[in-house]
């Protein structure tokens, strides 16, 4: 009886700490609000940095058509929880981290809105100039 009333307790334990980090991370994340180019998949975001050339629009209409989906990337300003890194694309125009973030809202005329959490993927331009 003693040995089921140890592992019970070890059990909660565990599960406590692993609650209690996962709070903690969340709440550390920070809500960015940021102008860029979020596509649904990893593959997209790779897709549209192979034929960016400077027209992020262009590129947007690109993949969007290849996709056969007028909003598989989408062009604008969004409030978004930023995750890992989780690779890197190069292109003529530079190399690039692809990221995975939350987006928690967007932009509209009549200003931010929240919306709920939906999983996207970004990128970030690495400066690559020599120190």
């Amino acid at each position: 009886m003693v040995r089921r009333s140890v592992i019970y307790a070890l059990c909660v334990a565990a599960v406590c700490l692993t609650w209690c980090s996962q709070s903690l991370a969340q709440a550390e994340a920070r809500i960015e609000v940021g102008t860029s180019v979020f596509c649904d998949t990893q593959r997209q975001v790779e897709r549209f940095v192979a034929v960016f050339d400077g027209d992020s629009r262009a590129a947007v209409d690109a993949v969007n058509a290849e996709e056969n989906d007028p909003t598989a990337c989408v062009f604008g300003t969004v409030a978004f929880i930023r995750g890992p890194e989780i690779s890197t694309a190069r292109s003529r125009s530079g190399a690039f981290n692809i990221m995975r973030v939350i987006v928690v809202g967007f932009l509209t005329e009549a200003g931010l809105r929240a919306t709920g959490p939906a999983a996207s993927f970004s990128f970030e331009k690495i400066d690559e100039r020599v120190a």
